[in-house]
């Protein structure tokens, strides 16, 4: 659906556009939804099946047994067809499928990035090289010394080639391995993942290297990132979706090429050959479209961005969370029966190493990547709710259904012939609402709705807390929305909004959860809705500061698509009781034309708390403000400005 949002939004994208669009994506999402209305726990199919499955997929032997396998399935389509199944009052096959068919740093830097695991970076706007700040901001980046005390541009490049149009291009995250800048887009010219490559020396200074694409279709949600960094490891998950009537299959198949001007379709060198093609022991349904679901890994550490791919068929929808150890896909096959749609759903559990993946048999499907913990005992915790669409774009957004948390051991996993077994799904209270958010944290499981893109309401909300390991569960009674449940240590704070005021509730996560204190910030809303907006820092075992961007009273979380936020707000934690630190805050009336090109929309945000080697530091925008705290009060010490054709320091 991205492909109908994003690529018509020029410089002179509105804010009505947006809430339109957004609407219809709602409203398709939402319809698809409706389809389906029975429990997750109910659901057919999942008793495991009988008799001795593998313990991983099957791959296929060669290409010509590839491409007959492609041919079956587009003759079976036609046979449906000419039965009379067609998509008239059934789920259609997604817009994004529809785009498919139709067209001296070595050492280890502390962590500047909220992220679901440590040691598992995530793309995002802001990371830390040595003694430099890399910012990625509309299209460009720069770096802003911050060794020996210092807050000082430094260098400022394009987040691309010298011969590439930006136009119809997003660059949406940048990761930074050693001596490596890479930025992570997706371009609709040129069809696929564009990787940007920068070098940045000890100084901070940024050169332009190379440009690969990944061939793959639009990777985009409002909650997820699509690139993880593991070590020297770039690792992205891409779906490709396939057209059965094609002549040549192998020509929608996982490539790269790298970028130079005039460079040609013709380029692209397939990195998935046949014999890393999986699928699932079960029959998998093209009515509605299938998809080459893609773990593509490339190590920076070396100069020619070598990379290597994994794919198992499965149908287009999708969410994915990438543990330490593996990348999960689950997808969804839609099916007709009449007037009756039925749901199968397949979980994909790919290994980083390269070792076979596996599948199961599962039902319903989770919200977001915040829906899954890979546990320490070798067991993997999904909470999953029927009626909803994964995490594509806006998807997250309009979760509905039936909820439960599935709980089964990693061993489970097999070539897909045999399904989890019911007695792993524990039933969970369903929450009112829509803008679901969940969380692991600790020993439990944490859920409940808020108000997320739209206006925020005036309501009260329960929070329920599951103790994963026994399904035991617990209601607690907040004053305000669930918008976004972080973790505290081994407790939790949750954000949200009463439609005026934000609130902070403290969650202590004991034998028994229970509400430890809440802490009321008139007249505010979340300046920020993705999970890097927020950060704690701990400062000894029960105590520490978060910060968190804020904006005006009863803000519509899609504005801060349009609006910077007006401050990052920090708070202390003392055994989970919040006191008011200050907050520091942008001067967005001295801001200036800075000649956009490119990813004009702040579409994965652009405010960051930053806690760096004892520093607090406020990313606003174009502004970094440096804050100090005395005597329990945050107070600016200076700020600077690091727009192009712009650099002010000033001191307070």
């Amino acid at each position: 659906m991205r492909s109908f949002i994003r690529p018509a939004r020029t410089l002179a994208l509105s804010a009505t556009s947006f809430v339109l669009s957004a609407l219809v994506t709602l409203f398709v999402i939402s319809a698809l939804a409706a389809c389906v209305g029975r429990p997750v726990s109910s659901a057919p199919g999942a008793a495991p099946a009988k008799g001795t499955a593998r313990k991983t997929m099957r791959a296929f032997g060669s290409e010509e047994e590839l491409r007959n396998y492609f041919r079956q399935l587009a003759e079976e389509r036609k046979r449906q067809l000419a039965r009379g199944r067609s998509e008239t009052n059934a789920p259609s096959a997604s817009p994004m499928a529809e785009q498919a068919a139709s067209a001296d740093a070595k050492a280890k830097d502390e962590s500047i990035t909220n992220t679901q695991h440590a040691d598992v970076d995530e793309g995002g706007i802001v990371k830390l090289h040595g003694d430099h700040l890399v910012v990625l901001r509309r299209g460009r980046l720069f770096t802003v010394a911050i060794g020996n005390g210092a807050l000082k541009p430094i260098s400022a490049v394009d987040a691309f080639g010298p011969d590439i149009d930006p136009r119809s291009t997003w660059y949406d995250e940048m990761l930074v391995s050693d001596d490596t800048v890479a930025v992570i887009g997706y371009s609709y010219e040129r069809g696929g993942t564009e990787v940007g490559l920068f070098n940045i020396d000890r100084a901070g200074n940024l050169n332009y290297r190379s440009t690969y694409h990944l061939r793959s279709n639009d990777y985009y949600s409002s909650r997820n990132y699509a690139s993880r960094l593991i070590g020297s490891k770039l690792i992205f998950y891409t779906p490709l979706y396939l057209s059965w009537y094609s002549d040549n299959p192998f020509a929608q198949f996982p490539a790269v090429r790298k970028w130079h001007k005039g460079a040609t379709a013709a380029e692209f060198q397939r990195i998935v050959s046949a014999t890393r093609v999986y699928r699932p022991e079960r029959q998998l349904n093209a009515t509605y479209g299938l998809a080459l679901h893609t773990v593509t890994v490339c190590d920076l550490a070396q100069n020619d961005f070598k990379c290597e791919a994994t794919a198992v068929l499965g149908p287009a929808g999708r969410v994915f969370y990438v543990s330490p150890e593996s990348v999960y896909v689950w997808t969804t096959d839609w099916s007709r029966s009449g007037q009756r749609m039925s749901e199968n759903s397949t979980l994909y559990r790919m290994p980083l190493d390269g070792s076979s993946p596996s599948a199961i048999g599962v039902s319903g499907s989770p919200v977001d990547q915040f829906s899954f913990l890979e546990s320490e005992d070798k067991h993997l915790n999904v909470l999953v709710r029927s009626n909803t669409a994964g995490d594509g774009m806006w998807g997250a957004e309009v979760a509905a259904g039936d909820v439960a948390m599935l709980r089964m051991p990693l061993s489970s996993f097999n070539d897909g012939s045999q399904s989890a077994s019911s007695w792993s799904y524990h039933p969970l209270p369903k929450p009112a609402g829509y803008t679901f958010q969940n969380r692991f944290v600790g020993n439990y499981l944490l859920y409940g709705t808020g108000s997320g893109w739209g206006a925020p309401r005036q309501n009260k909300a329960n929070l329920y807390a599951v103790r994963w390991t026994d399904g035991d569960t617990s209601e607690l009674s907040l004053t305000h929305g669930v918008d976004r449940i972080e973790a505290l240590g081994a407790n939790a704070i949750v954000v949200g909004s009463d439609g005026k005021d934000l609130h902070f509730t403290a969650v202590r996560l004991a034998d028994s959860p229970e509400v430890a204190d809440e802490y009321i910030r008139k007249d505010a809303s979340q300046g920020e809705l993705r999970s890097q907006g927020f950060f704690y820092k701990p400062d000894g075992p029960n105590s520490g500061v978060l910060g968190l961007p804020i904006s005006v009273p009863g803000r519509s979380g899609y504005r801060h698509l349009f609006e910077g936020s007006a401050a990052i707000l920090f708070l202390r934690n003392e055994s989970l009781h919040f006191d008011e630190l200050g907050e520091l805050g942008a001067e967005s009336d001295k801001a200036v034309d800075d000649g956009c090109r490119a990813s004009c929309v702040d579409w994965y945000g652009n405010s960051r708390p930053l806690f760096v080697r004892g520093r607090v530091l406020a990313l606003l925008g174009y502004e970094i403000v440096e804050g100090n705290l005395k005597d329990g009060r945050m107070r600016e010490v200076r700020r600077v400005n690091y727009a192009p054709q712009r650099t002010q320091i000033t001191s307070r």
